[in-house]
C-alpha cells in the first residue's frame, strides 16, 4: 500500500525504523558491556521487543531462516550506510561505492520478502530500481555457479 503524496511506502519507511532499532539495540548491549552495567540490557529488552513487533509487521510467515536473512540484511545495509557517511569528506567514491553496497543488500530484502509473498522479483516496490533488481537475479545464478 502506498501513501499518497508520499516518497517512500509505509513499508520502507517502517524498514528504516527497523535499521536504526537494530543499530541501538547493538550500541546498547557494547554501552551495557562498556558501563559495566546491566540496566542498559533492560532498555535493550525493550527496543528489542519493539523491533521484532515492527519486523513481523514486514516479515509475514518466514520459512527457514528468512527471518534472521531479513534483520541481517537490514543491519547490514544500515552499517554500510553509516560507514559511507564516515568517508564522505575523505573518499566520495568510497562513500558511493558503500551506499551502493547498502543499496544492493536493501534490494535483496526486499527481493526477500516478496518472495516469500509469492511475487516476483519484477514487483518490487517502485522505489526500487527495476533494473537492479533484474541484475540481482541475474548475478545470483553466476554467485552459485562459483561457490
Amino acid at each position: 500500500m502506498k501513501q499518497k503524496n508520499s516518497d517512500i511506502t509505509h513499508e520502507e519507511d517502517m524498514s528504516f525504523a527497523v535499521m536504526n532499532l537494530i543499530g541501538i539495540e547493538e550500541h546498547l548491549a557494547m554501552t551495557s558491556v562498556k558501563a559495566k552495567k546491566q540496566e542498559y540490557l533492560h532498555i535493550l529488552c525493550a527496543v528489542r521487543k519493539l523491533r521484532i513487533k515492527l519486523l513481523k509487521q514486514l516479515v509475514k510467515e518466514p520459512e527457514g531462516e528468512v527471518w534472521c536473512v531479513s534483520k541481517h540484511l537490514l543491519s547490514a545495509t544500515m552499517r554500510l550506510m553509516e560507514t559511507a557517511t564516515k568517508y564522505l569528506e575523505t573518499d566520495v567514491a568510497a562513500a558511493h561505492d558503500f551506499e551502493k553496497s547498502a543499496f544492493d543488500l536493501y534490494s535483496l530484502f526486499w527481493l526477500l520478502k516478496n518472495m516469500q509473498a509469492g511475487k516476483s522479483g519484477e514487483e518490487v516496490s517502485d522505489k526500487m530500481a527495476d533494473k537492479k533488481v533484474e541484475k540481482v537475479e541475474k548475478a545470483a545464478p553466476a554467485a552459485e555457479a562459483k561457490i
